[in-house]
Order: C-alpha cells, then structure tokens, then sequence
C-alpha cells in the first residue's frame, strides 16, 4: 500500500532547531546555525584554488566590508549585506547558470527563508530595491576578485560578467580560502559586531 504520508519538508539543525523549508519560521532560525552552513556551503560550486574551498561565509564577510567602504551605511544595512546569502545555509549556493534552467521555485524558497531570517533579527523582511542594488554591487566586486584569484577566470573575461570594480582594491579583501572553522569565526564576530552597532543607534551611545 502507497504511503500516503506527506514527504519530510524541514531540516534538523545542530542547535536542535527543526526548520520547515515550506514555511519557515523566525522561531526556528539561530545565527550559530546559519554560520556553521554557510562556512561549509563552497562558493563556485567548489572549482577554486587553494587548499580550503572558498565558503559563503567568508563571501559573505568580504560583501559586507564592500559595502561598508562604498556606502555610508546604518548598522541595519550593514546586516542585511552580511546576511544577503543566509538563505544558502539551508538551500546551498546554486551557481547562476543553474538557477535560470530551475526556475521561480528556488526563489520562491529563498524569499521565504530570506524573510523569516530578517525577522528573526529584527530587520525588515526584505532589503528595499535601493539597498538590494547596492548590496549586489558589493556582491559583484565581490565576484570579481572571487573570479579573477580563485575561479581562473581572465581579467577581460571577469569584466564582462561582473563589471570592472571602482573604490576597490584586491589588497583590501581577505580572499585568501579560509579553513571552515575560521570562516565560522569570523563570519559570527562580524555579527556580533554589527549587533553592539545596532544596540548602540538605538540606545543613543556613539
């Protein structure tokens, strides 16, 4: 006789938390679980050089230092820019090629996953189309320095794809492939970081 039991639609995290992908709750995110997936998810589908893969949390990191030197920018932004990839502890990170044959599901799911990540911190659901775009020029500088020192990518060709950064030098990015631990580390101080920023703004000490 068929099963007619509903196919299993969360995930059990490491913080004991069980988070349903379908409908993901606030309740259910913790920051020690986005950090320990994202320092394990591999950027460029793993097809970099070095001796550790460049992880969505070190991405992450690089993003937000970006972001914080090209914009001047309130600890709220700050955070949307650091955790603009959360959503990829949960569903990996898809390479762009692949997420055009996939279609509208995926972003359906990362939209969700998006919204109840931002609500669990206190931020808006969703970046504004303003913020959103410069988050994703930081992302885009960022993919250029990824491209050219990781991926094997030519300059001209990086250009193309990512555009030719301004403001922004390879020296003042740390692109150097962490192990998964120190990425971890990182990515959650940068965290803590923002969040005495935030507490800061809104208790009115500098």
């Amino acid at each position: 006789m068929k099963s007619t039991a509903s196919p299993r639609a969360w995930q059990r995290m490491l913080s004991g938390r069980r988070l349903d992908l379908l409908d993901p709750s606030p309740l259910d995110v913790e920051i020690s679980d986005i950090a320990h997936g994202l320092a394990r998810v591999s950027r460029w589908n793993g097809q970099t050089f070095g001796d550790h893969a460049f992880s969505v949390a070190q991405h992450s990191v690089v993003v937000e230092e970006i972001f914080r030197r090209c914009n001047d920018a309130s600890p709220v932004e700050l955070q949307m820019a650091l955790l603009h990839d959360a959503p990829e502890y949960v569903i990996g990170d898809m390479i762009s090629p692949f997420k055009s044959v996939v279609g509208g599901g995926y972003k359906t799911v990362e939209k969700r996953l998006e919204s109840a990540i931002h609500l669990r911190f206190g931020l808006p659901a969703h970046p504004s189309k303003e913020l959103k775009d410069r988050i994703k020029k930081a992302d885009r500088i960022a993919a250029y320095f990824e491209a050219t020192e990781l991926a094997g990518f030519a300059a001209a060709e990086a250009q193309k794809f990512f555009g030719q950064p301004r403001g922004i030098a390879r020296d003042m990015l740390l692109i150097e492939p962490l192990p998964a631990v120190e990425a971890q580390r990182l990515f959650l101080a940068r965290f803590a970081a923002i969040e005495d920023q935030r507490l800061a703004a809104n208790t009115g000490r500098s």
